[in-house]
């Protein structure tokens, strides 16, 4: 046991290694492992400890923030491969300074065909061996999709991109697949012989029965027939169908090869499938085809399951155990079944990678003693330094006075609540109630007091997330039929309530179950507050179902309930509260802080735009809490996520120390610019809450003599960003579905306001 404790100690000294300061760095094709190789001494010589790392493994094509893994345990080739990422190391490490990598535990890049993972299980279904990897319910509520996988990725109705050739079938190597404007996607092997026997006969005529080529791609045929199905789930019947599926690829691809006529006979199938321009009925065929796929054309990965966090971060601990690299910022953890779980397992992980680091000889036994020992030794106080010997920030966007969840094995948050208080304490908060009459009067009353972040979540459960909340929905109903006191609840009135509590969250979510325990206090509160505000905001809806709602998150269940019965009213609770954090996300980040104008430099990513400033004292004893319990969490006063940075809010925030000099100056450029308006629908365009936002952006902007490039760039970046917030926004045009005349009035508006001479009274 000694050598285990010497071992143990090892290994926490191994990988705790202090932080001081890090500097984020964005990989690309611009920014490669060698660069940052040769940043080493610069880095060093600012008091730099940690370069941060943007995510570096493969992603999809083109990727310009690499977040949209394609492969976790591969390095993105426009930046490096595994020789430059070692001289990368070795380069920091010469100089004292650490590596922290970003990784992206909650899904992955599907685009294209990057993804193994993905084509496999768009050409196997559910047979797949990646299946369960995906967050994919093969029985959805809709009968025709059971067994399919949804693609939302036309760019118009699947029939008339089907009959303007956009999707076209191809052959490759033995395989087919079907190509469209965004990459290709692989067609099931056994309904390749729906291309192979069309008008099979007339090959059979030009070789005759008996030819060799002939007997071969019959063969083939029968050897496709014999395929296990998709929906198989025998392992040695999944085994076999992997391994005879791949043999007839090879079958084929040399057949086509070595004989001119079945090439010619496939080439032609191809044509007659991807149909004729103008005569719908030749696009039944490759419809047929389509019809008979794993997928139907019209992304989160199961991270709670060990097989998966196996198979995506055996590099990434890899790297930690070897010390090449020292930390870790988890992207969005928030999005994961069970962040908690999964962070204890990456502390775990590292431990042991770590020891067999240390001791490479280390058999498995001996490697699980370790880890059973790490766990028992801190396990009792996860606010211990050894529980979380690996440096990992959570990109946990706290909101209002809510606290990072205790039992969570990190450093600490990636920032944002740091940014949010230091920021608050520039805003003077005298000037908010002139600031907020200024508003109210330049946009109406109406639009300036209106609950942006509920009605913008409640848009974005109607649109983007219809399905999820439908799937809950249909989850509770199945819940509510095993007792007489529910069974009455109708599904409408079930999906409407599960829509409000989830509109009137008060953070992004809950974790119910994640530390082991029923439900924290701190859930319990959240819970009953949101709940209860649904109630008042529908008192036409019974009280009763929402008394359910609440309930069943609170893990309240009728006596009586088989064990089965309770783990699908847990599963419900996992899922209802993984739901609610992409919600928040696309509805206030994305939707609402491109709505309230009030002062836009408060409209920051976990930041409350209600709050107008922060108090010093309030100040001090945030920071007095965060040493005192994540002493090591990162300090960011602005991101790569972040819509401002710190310079424009400084300069807005200004704003609310002379609300009447920027009252007077409001109004004159309101009438100077007036003439640049048009008329869309009836109304001027831009609206008035734009036209506001513009102003602060100017604001924020200026002066426009820093800017290098001069007027004309400047204006350039002024027209992309109202392009981008007017689209965000989602009141009078989106990206989803822009209108094309209110896009052009707020391009011609900011073009025409002469952006560079504005401040000095000119339009």
């Amino acid at each position: 046991m000694a050598d285990m404790d010497a071992l143990l100690a090892q290994v926490l000294a191994k990988l705790g290694r202090p932080h001081r300061a890090t500097y984020r760095l964005q990989l690309g094709a611009a920014l490669r492992f060698a660069d940052v190789a040769s940043l080493a001494p610069y880095l060093d010589a600012l008091g730099i400890s940690h370069a941060y790392l943007s995510p570096c493994f493969r992603a999809g094509p083109s990727s310009s923030q690499g977040y949209d893994v394609t492969d976790h345990n591969r390095f993105n080739p426009e930046i490096g491969d595994f020789e430059d990422f070692d001289r990368m190391s070795a380069a920091l490490a010469e100089r004292g300074l650490g590596a922290i990598l970003d990784v992206v535990p909650n899904h992955m890049g599907i685009a294209g065909d990057a993804n193994a993972w993905w084509m496999d299980v768009l050409e196997n279904g559910p047979s797949s061996p990646y299946s369960g990897f995906f967050d994919i319910n093969w029985a959805p509520v809709k009968g025709e999709l059971r067994d399919k996988v949804l693609l939302p990725v036309l760019p118009d109705q699947y029939g008339r991109v089907l009959e303007s050739q956009q999707l076209a079938l191809e052959f490759s190597e033995g395989a087919f697949w079907v190509r469209y404007a965004g990459g290709r996607l692989p067609i099931a092997p056994r309904t390749y012989a729906k291309v192979l026997t069309y008008r099979l006969d007339g090959l059979r005529e030009r070789l005759g029965p008996e030819h060799p080529c002939f007997l071969e791609l019959q063969s083939i045929l029968t050897a496709l027939d014999h395929l296990p199905g998709q929906t198989e789930t025998d392992p040695a019947r999944l085994a076999e169908r992997f391994r005879e599926k791949e043999i007839v690829k090879r079958r084929l691809a040399a057949l086509v090869k070595e004989s001119s006529e079945v090439r010619a006979f496939v080439e032609e199938n191809v044509r007659a499938f991807n149909g004729v321009p103008g005569e719908p009925r030749t696009f039944d065929l490759l419809d047929d085809l389509l019809s008979a796929q794993a997928y139907r054309l019209a992304d989160c990965i199961r991270m709670e399951l060990p097989e998966v966090f196996e198979a995506s971060h055996r590099l990434v601990l890899r790297l930690v155990g070897e010390g090449k690299v020292t930390g870790l910022r988890v992207d969005h953890p928030d999005g994961l079944y069970a962040p908690g779980e999964y962070f204890s397992r990456l502390q775990e992980g590292a431990v042991l990678h770590a020891a067999r680091a240390i001791a490479p000889d280390l058999d498995d036994a001996v490697a699980a003693t370790i880890v059973a020992l790490y766990r028992e030794r801190t396990g009792s106080d996860p606010a211990a330094r050894a529980a979380r010997p690996l440096w990992v920030a959570a990109e946990k966007i706290l909101l209002g006075d809510e606290r990072l969840p205790e039992w969570w094995l990190v450093a600490g948050t990636t920032g944002y609540d740091f940014l949010a208080s230091v920021n608050g304490l520039f805003v003077d908060r005298e000037g908010e109630r002139p600031m907020s009459a200024l508003y109210s009067r330049f946009v109406g009353a109406r639009a300036a007091t209106a609950d942006h972040g509920y009605a913008a979540k409640g848009l974005i459960m109607q649109v983007s997330m219809a399905s999820e909340i439908n799937e809950l929905g249909h989850h509770l109903d199945r819940i509510s039929e095993t007792s007489r006191l529910t069974r009455d609840f109708t599904l409408n009135s079930l999906i409407r309530a599960i829509r409000e509590v989830v509109a009137c969250f008060p953070v992004y979510r809950i974790y119910v179950g994640d530390d082991g325990l029923e439900v924290s206090a701190r859930d319990r509160a959240y819970i009953e507050r949101a709940v209860a505000q649904a109630r008042r905001r529908n008192p036409a809806v019974s009280a009763s179902i929402f008394d359910f709602i609440r309930d069943t998150l609170l893990l309240r269940f009728p006596d009586g309930l088989t064990g089965e019965e309770r783990a699908e009213r847990h599963h419900f609770v996992r899922r209802f509260q993984q739901i609610t954090g992409p919600v928040t996300a696309k509805g206030v980040e994305d939707t609402a802080l491109y709505l309230n104008n009030r002062l836009v430099s408060l409209n920051e990513v976990g930041s409350d735009p209600a709050r107008f400033g922060e108090p010093v004292s309030a100040f001090h004893e945030r920071n007095a809490r965060r040493l005192a319990r994540w002493p090591e969490s990162l300090l960011a006063t602005a991101t790569h996520d972040t819509k401002r940075g710190e310079d424009a809010r400084a300069r807005i925030n200004v704003l609310s120390e002379v609300p009447a000099e920027w009252q007077a100056c409001v109004r004159r450029w309101r009438v100077l610019c007036r003439r640049w308006k048009r008329e869309v629908d009836g109304q001027p365009a831009p609206d008035r809450n734009d036209e506001y936002l513009f102003y602060q952006t100017l604001v924020g902007a200026w002066p426009i003599e820093e800017w290098p490039e001069g007027a004309p760039a400047f204006t350039e970046r002024i027209r992309a960003y109202m392009e981008k917030a007017t689209k965000e926004a989602k009141r009078h045009t989106s990206w989803i579905n822009p209108d094309p005349a209110y896009d052009a009035a707020v391009q011609a508006f900011v073009v025409c306001c002469k952006v560079s001479r504005c401040g000095a009274g000119a339009a």
